[in-house]
Order: structure tokens, then C-alpha cells, then sequence
């Protein structure tokens, strides 16, 4: 018997519009969001149970932090001196400006800016995070004098008569310069192999803390932040105990309703959100900010993460947590007295 075989667009006669298909996308959108909605509702009840003793050994948790952001943060061996270089950028009245490298692991390398006071004695050193498109350049007013929705962030921090070091992270706007990333695929390459780029970036900020703890002009460690400066910020703090007190501003949420890729870890959901982050800076201090027209961030999931706070800590209270929601967008707090708050904890 012989088939008559059509191809192209002699294959079929039936036509329709296109978008008469229109209703059975959306349904499968909607039942995609229903199927995440009923598991992110049962993930919330998992991490309720499995944070509720956090009090009773933070460590344990601090461990299973590390664990969730991978490899090298897992590490157990004693972590040597890194090999640091720097190259003297200015004199500046009260301080000098370095460009410093510190080899963080083996053939990599985390370049930074150290504002390095002139002092008798030994002052705190603050680490100043920048965010998304940001460099430690832009948030100094290297190029043009102005710091953008920083607000003068790191030279506010640095009228106090402390250090301070920015660190250049992965995050700089590829259209200003010539050197190209994937920041997405990167972390997902490395999520493959055991690791993430939040525990290569927690681990060189450590590690630039191990080379300045041994620096004799140095006291005491703090960090501050704006939106992926304050998410390092936060979960640097819940990890490296070295960091006293720390500002974390317009990025503290909840990752349900803002769940950008590198943001989340398998099964995330189930073991810490934002809150149960945060939990574990406790005993040392944080404020927590947010723009309450942050177009980014919605300041309500913010208040709703801080009421998981409070509950987890019932009676012993939050004195050891602010929450700011101010009026501005998504930029660094005008406001200075967090940055007096945080100074004061690291002179104590």
C-alpha cells in the first residue's frame, strides 16, 4: 500500500490563530504557581521545625549555613595567611588609599580599596559592600564625585576615624567595562561541583578579614551594605562571628516573594529564609533597612520577616536587632545613627 507522505507546509490542512492555545499556557502557568505555592507553605512548617532550637546551638546551624552555600565554606582545615598586595593610590588628609589584592584561594584573587586612617591607636575596620553594577570606585566617588543611591555610604562610615575596605565583587555593570561575565551561569556551574558564588564571595571576604585581623592598627570588624551589599552583609555576619556589628539595607525580605537565582540553594526553602539568617548574628548587633518606596523590595515582606524574628525570640526580646523602614527607595539610609550605633559596638 502507498502513503502519501506531506511535509512542510503541505503536512496538515487544519489552521488556527495563534493565539487560540492562549487559555491552555496560562493554565499550566497557574497550576505550575499553585503546585510552588502548596510546597512553599509546606517547606515554611519543615523550617519552623527545624530551626525551632536554634538558642540551644547556634553552631549546628552556622554549619548547616555553610553547608547550604557549599564548598569552600565547608572547609574544616585551618586556613594559612593569604598573600596580599597593594599598590598606595592617594594621601589623603587622615587617611591613605591602597588598592589591595588578596589571593583568596589558590589562582584567585579578590581586589579591593583599604582606607587606612591615620591613628596612634588601634580603630575598628569596617567592611563597605557594594551592590549590583556597583565598585568599590563608584561607592568612593572615584569617577565623578557622586555615589549614586550609596549616599556617600563608605565616607559617612569613615567620618568616624575608622578603616575601612571595599571589596570588588562580581557584580560590577559590564556596560562600563571591558570585562564580561554570566554572573547566573557561573553560580550555576558552580552549584554543580558543590559550591555557589555566595560561598566564594563569603569565603574571600573572610578570608580578606583573616589578613586584616593580623594587621596591628586593627580592633574589631564590622560590614555595611546596599541590596547585593546587604544581602553579603547578612549572611557574612551569620557566618564569620568575627564580625561584630553590621548594617544590611535594602535587602532583608522574604525569598518566596524574591527569589532571584542566586539567592537560592536546594531545598532552601526548608531550612532558612532571610530571618533564620539573621538569627544567627545573634548576640552581636544588626540593623536591618529598608526604603519603604523601594521599588525592588516590598518593605510589607520586610516587616513580615521581622515579626518571624521576633517570634523565634519570644522573651529574650530583639534589643540586639533594629529594624529601620524609611523614607526613601532603594538606596543606602540617610540616617546616620545606625552607622553611630554600629561604630559604638565595635569601640566597646
Amino acid at each position: 500500500m502507498d502513503f502519501l507522505c506531506k511535509t512542510g507546509d503541505d503536512f496538515m490542512n487544519y489552521r488556527e490563530e495563534k493565539l487560540a492555545c492562549t487559555a491552555y499556557k496560562q493554565e499550566y502557568v497557574q497550576g505550575i504557581v499553585q503546585v510552588l505555592e502548596k510546597r512553599q507553605k509546606r517547606a515554611e512548617k519543615i523550617r519552623e521545625r527545624f530551626f525551632r532550637d536554634f538558642l540551644f546551638d547556634p553552631e549546628r546551624y552556622r554549619e548547616q549555613l555553610k553547608r547550604m552555600f557549599g564548598w569552600p565554606l565547608t572547609e574544616k582545615a585551618e586556613r594559612p595567611s593569604p598573600a596580599v598586595s597593594a599598590t598606595e593610590l592617594s594621601e589623603e588628609d587622615g587617611y591613605t588609599i591602597y588598592r589591595t589584592q588578596v589571593e583568596i584561594m589558590e589562582g584567585l584573587t579578590m581586589t579591593g580599596l583599604y582606607f587606612k586612617v591615620h591613628s596612634d591607636k588601634p580603630q575598628p575596620l569596617v567592611i563597605v559592600q557594594h551592590g549590583g553594577q556597583g565598585t568599590p570606585e563608584m561607592i568612593a566617588g572615584f569617577y565623578n564625585g557622586t555615589t549614586y543611591n550609596y549616599n556617600g555610604m563608605l565616607q559617612r562610615v569613615m567620618q568616624y576615624g575608622v578603616h575601612a575596605f571595599a571589596p570588588q565583587l562580581l557584580l560590577w555593570n559590564q556596560e562600563g567595562f571591558s570585562v564580561k561575565y554570566n554572573r547566573n551561569e557561573l553560580d550555576a556551574r558552580l552549584k554543580r561541583v558543590g559550591s555557589s558564588i555566595t560561598a566564594i564571595e563569603v569565603y574571600g571576604i573572610m578570608r580578606v578579614i583573616d589578613h586584616f585581623e593580623k594587621e596591628k592598627g586593627i580592633s574589631s570588624f564590622g560590614m555595611v551594605g546596599l541590596s547585593y551589599g546587604g544581602f553579603y552583609t547578612l549572611v557574612t555576619s551569620a557566618v564569620d562571628t568575627r564580625i561584630r556589628s553590621a548594617i544590611s539595607c535594602s535587602f532583608f525580605n522574604k525569598r518566596d516573594v524574591a527569589g532571584w537565582c542566586d539567592w537560592t540553594w536546594f531545598r532552601s526553602a526548608e531550612k532558612f529564609d532571610d530571618a533564620e539568617i539573621a538569627c544567627l548574628i545573634y548576640p552581636r548587633h544588626i540593623c536591618l533597612q529598608m526604603g519603604d518606596k523601594d521599588k525592588l523590595f516590598d518593605s510589607r515582606y520586610t516587616r513580615e520577616s521581622f515579626d518571624t524574628i521576633r517570634k523565634l525570640f519570644g522573651p529574650i526580646g530583639t534589643d540586639w536587632i533594629d529594624l529601620m523602614i524609611f523614607d526613601g527607595n532603594h538606596e543606602f539610609c540617610k540616617d546616620d545613627k545606625p552607622i553611630a550605633d554600629m561604630i559604638r559596638d565595635l569601640r566597646a
